[in-house]
């Protein structure tokens, strides 16, 4: 097992999840890996939430502890030693510092970029819903994503779809030479909240590309709030970039 190279907490991580072509994933799809599936259907899912606590190689970076991330990411798997590992695929990752998308870039070959972000997150009580919504500034304009919630928490039910989203624990990005990198993610399952109501402003398909136009336009397939916990993120290695059987 390889070494720890981050470790933090991920925590109201809101999850907005959209069926896809899975034609129009083909060109990110790492070597060595293929399109995991949810009872036939594909999913792409933009995820925000807050990275606490963080640590590179166990050390706190000053003024890179706490921060936000949102993302774009699909859902894929690789057949190792015997067993499938289940993982995701980064398409497009913010960060509100510079110093953290140049070092996801370097070790991880992720397409990380650093933008203008800002959050806001409040705990569900008797009297009001909980809600956590994250944006971050393109091009002159602000792009949200966001969800109300209330009540408990739960744990997932086997085989369902919230499951499914959550349950991927490792990642994978392609490097220039066409191999691929895998790097283990580490945390407890995590609780979720079903969403009473989804925030989804600004031009996602701008940003993000013309291939994700119809699916990021149209209403998400579920929206969850996630709890969060620790992480661990081990150092990744290079995989063989040969398609799995």
């Amino acid at each position: 097992m390889n070494s720890p190279f981050l470790t933090a907490e991920w925590r109201r991580l809101v999850m907005l999840n959209f069926e896809i072509d899975p034609v129009e994933l083909s060109e990110f799809v790492p070597a060595g890996t293929e399109i995991d599936f949810w009872e036939g259907k594909t999913f792409v899912s933009l995820v925000a939430f807050q990275f606490l606590h963080t640590k590179v190689l166990g050390v706190p970076i000053p003024f890179h502890r706490n921060f936000d991330e949102v993302n774009l990411r699909f859902y894929v798997r690789h057949r190792a030693s015997g067993e499938w590992r289940r993982g995701v695929v980064f398409v497009r990752e913010v960060v509100p510092r510079f110093a953290i998308a140049a070092v996801a870039r370097w070790i991880y070959k992720e397409n990380y970029v650093s933008l203008p972000m800002r959050s806001t997150l409040a705990a569900p009580s008797p009297q009001a819903n909980g809600r956590a919504s994250y944006s971050w500034r393109h091009a002159g304009q602000w792009l949200t994503i966001g969800g109300e919630y209330h009540g408990d928490p739960f744990y997932p039910e086997p085989g369902s779809q919230e499951e499914f989203i959550t349950e991927h624990y490792w990642g994978y990005s392609s490097k220039r030479n066409r191999g691929t990198i895998e790097y283990q993610v580490e945390h407890p399952q995590w609780r979720v909240w079903e969403a009473v109501s989804t925030q989804l402003d600004g031009d996602f398909a701008g940003f993000y590309g013309k291939q994700f136009a119809n699916s990021l336009a149209s209403s998400p397939s579920s929206t969850f709030v996630a709890e969060g916990s620790p992480v661990t993120v081990r150092q990744g290695q290079a995989i063989l970039g040969t398609a799995a059987n």
